[in-house]
């Protein structure tokens, strides 16, 4: 009887007395409040950062939103895309997905400095970068989502893995669903993510040879709006233009909208890898459809894939870092 008594008083001390190992067990995963007593004015800082980034350059939110993609599919979400080449490291900004074409790095520093200020040493780059991708989507009018934080910093960056990992412009569908696969997403989530291309730009030489010689035989794709190739020739000639800008989205190009969609059904799609949803696979064009049809449902998920894209192997705990600045490990 006694020891019975005993037990009950074992159960429900440890039932209902207060968890004061709370912060220690939290330590070791993501949630929002992350930095609620130590630098409750971050999510703050970073907005009021972007938004004044946005509004001197709009395209500056698709910049932000797609470094946030390159940094977490190469190591997960680390900040080492923002990492210059010194000593042994190789920066990933000299990948062939970054070089010429990621950018951003300076709205990140800037929004490091202020954080700095406010609380040294305390909040990691990869949690600036997952807050500015979240921003950015608000800021051009998309949906917001409560972003887990408690990430960080990488020690390193790795050039193949940028090089290797990150889906390319011209990869088949297979690939690119094989590069999210290995991450831990899936072909919604695919569909979902593509949808930032409603907002910025694409280079000439990234869609090139859909306008002159897609599959090798000379001609252009032809599942690509004719009218609109022909508007695209104007300025991607056949040689030369490498780097002239193209909307990604000629209807709502600074708006994050569910219009990306509608121009794939219309065959408007600019690049390889956004028309291909529609064409090559039943599942990812059924998607297309529903977001095409629903921007609410679009949003919806956009919101989930982007929590679950930031929750690709962080570093959480004592791995890794908090850098002073994000563009090189500390001393």
């Amino acid at each position: 009887m006694v020891n019975s008594i005993n037990f009950l008083l074992l159960f429900s001390l440890l039932v209902f007395a207060p968890c004061c190992h709370c912060k220690t067990k939290l330590g070791d995963y993501l949630y929002p409040q992350f930095y609620d007593e130590s630098c409750p004015k971050v999510e703050e800082i970073v907005k009021s950062v972007v938004a004044k980034a946005v509004t001197k350059e709009p395209r500056m939110a698709a910049s932000l939103l797609r470094l946030h993609f390159h940094d977490c599919f190469v190591k997960g979400c680390d900040a080492s895309v923002l990492l210059d080449s010194s000593g042994t490291i190789i920066s990933e900004k000299r990948s062939n997905p970054n070089r010429n074409s990621a950018r951003g790095f300076e709205v990140i520093e800037e929004i490091k400095s202020a954080v700095e200020k406010e609380c040294p040493q305390t909040v990691s780059c990869a949690d600036i970068l997952t807050l500015a991708a979240r921003d950015s989507t608000v800021l051009t009018g998309g949906p917001s989502w409560d972003v887990p934080l408690g990430r960080r910093d990488s020690l390193g960056a790795s050039i193949s893995g940028s090089n290797n990992n990150i889906p390319a412009p011209n990869n088949t569908f297979q690939t690119i669903l094989t590069k999210f696969k290995l991450k831990g997403l899936n072909i919604v989530d695919l569909v979902a993510l593509s949808g930032s291309h409603t907002i910025g730009d694409s280079r000439c030489t990234s869609f090139r040879q859909r306008l002159y010689n897609q599959t090798g035989n000379g001609k252009s794709d032809f599942t690509l709006d004719q009218n609109y190739a022909a508007q695209l020739r104007t300025r991607c000639p056949r040689s030369g233009g490498d780097q002239n800008l193209f909307v990604l989205d000629f209807v709502t190009p600074v708006k994050f909208d569910n219009n990306y969609y509608k121009n794939l059904l219309a065959n408007k799609g600019l690049l390889s890898s956004d028309e291909i949803l529609l064409t090559k696979n039943q599942v990812s064009a059924d998607l297309v459809k529903k977001y095409a049809e629903s921007n609410d449902l679009f949003f919806e998920q956009f919101a989930k894939s982007m929590v679950k894209m930031g929750n690709i192997t962080p570093l959480t705990g004592s791995r890794g870092e908090i850098r002073k600045r994000c563009r090189k490990i500390n001393n």
